[in-house]
């Protein structure tokens, strides 16, 4: 069922600005978990969140890291407009969709863009090539209009897949992909669709933010170009970037009940709506799992949840706590830890990747103008 999402112009303050509304739909580990898939899945494609961030050689960018997506949008491409559902990733920077020349089985079951419908497509002869896990996302780059809740952006460069990687491609629930990190980390030289908007002048201010909602409810959204105080009541807490890649900032320590239990001595973070679980490396996991008293597998007891205490994460000074309730995912009658490990190279010292558990407690600024990103704690 394609996802059907209202556009909305939302004034704040004397400001016209933009807001996307994110639907949240169900996962591609619960699609492939209610079609038998996830085990052998799990088992083919071992996966290691951290390889997002240490590509050798050629964009390297695990699928694998959507596995637990639940948020997405619709954006638009062409002239007249072809619809596309894609995850905002901020742990990524290319825009990508499948194409009418895809050869794989999987871009049946997707919206497809055909650039002979579009009266505003330009093509090129450069080649956009992606690795993940499974295999690779191949394909071309062109120019076309994108529009974003209402933004128009003229000439954006995209990719447009004409292979796909792995078979259950067929059940993630998106179409593709519209990164929002630096044009440092994009593929082929792309300029990422956020940077043509800030330098075309088609937001008010040089950032957007990203509220998430929790259980179930409705109401997330990106908003491009503007801070929406409704949800920054409590403050915002601005935190200098530490790397204009991903949306990098350094912590100071992980604590819980009042000890230090990782990230000792300062590490490195990511803020990345492209993952959705709290990655960490496993030392960290294994000491956290030991410490609530969970499954080397990350199983809880969902009788406990209430009296597990907050994760505390202190960055700039200051302490971003995440309870139980944001940490513990409950399923089908189980609980089980929203944290999973990975494997970082030594050289690049500690790195957590802040994903949706952690968005979600907090209304996040992504602010190009000083380069930072705001924390807001939610209510």
């Amino acid at each position: 069922m394609k996802l059907l999402l209202l556009l909305s112009l939302v004034a704040l303050g004397h400001c016209l600005v933009t807001k996307i509304p994110l639907r949240r739909v169900k996962s591609l580990r619960q699609s492939l978990r209610e079609h038998g898939l996830l085990e052998s899945y799990l088992k083919q494609h071992p996966y290691n969140p951290a390889a997002k961030y240490f590509s050798i050689g050629v964009a390297s960018k695990p699928l694998e890291n959507y596995l637990d997506d639940e948020y997405f949008g619709t954006i638009f491409i062409g002239t007249p407009a072809q619809e596309f559902t894609v995850v905002f990733d901020t742990g990524s920077s290319n825009l990508w969709v499948p194409s009418v020349y895809c050869s794989s089985p999987a871009c049946r079951s997707h919206n497809r863009f055909n650039p002979a419908y579009s009266l505003t497509f330009v093509s090129t002869n450069d080649s956009l090539f992606i690795a993940y896990g499974t295999g690779s996302m191949t394909g071309i780059l062109g120019y076309d209009t994108v529009t974003v809740a209402g933004i128009e952006v003229i000439n954006q460069v995209f990719g447009l897949a004409e292979t796909e990687p792995g078979d259950f491609f067929d059940y993630v629930p998106f179409d593709g992909i519209l990164g929002l990190a630096f044009p440092s980390i994009a593929s082929s030289g792309a300029t990422p669709v956020f940077d043509n908007m800030m330098m075309e002048g088609l937001v008010d201010e040089n950032l957007f933010s990203v509220y998430l909602s929790k259980n179930g409810q409705s109401g997330s959204f990106v908003l491009f170009g503007a801070i929406d105080p409704f949800y920054t009541t409590n403050g915002i807490n601005w935190i200098p970037l530490s790397a204009e890649t991903y949306w990098q900032i350094t912590m100071d320590s992980v604590s819980v009940g009042g000890k230090r239990i990782a990230c000792s001595f300062g590490c490195e973070a990511i803020v990345d709506t492209g993952t959705s679980l709290l990655a960490m490396p496993n030392s960290a996991v294994s000491t956290i799992l030991r410490i609530l008293g969970a499954s080397s597998s990350g199983e809880i007891n969902c009788k406990a949840v209430n009296k597990l205490p907050s994760i505390i994460f202190r960055i700039n000074g200051k302490a971003f706590p995440v309870p139980p309730r944001a940490y513990v995912i409950e399923n089908d009658g189980y609980c089980i830890l929203g944290f999973e490990g990975m494997d970082v190279p030594t050289e690049s010292g500690e790195l957590w990747i802040l994903g949706d558990v952690f968005i979600r407690e907090y209304y996040v600024i992504f602010n190009r103008a000083n380069n930072t990103v705001g924390l807001s704690r939610l209510s």
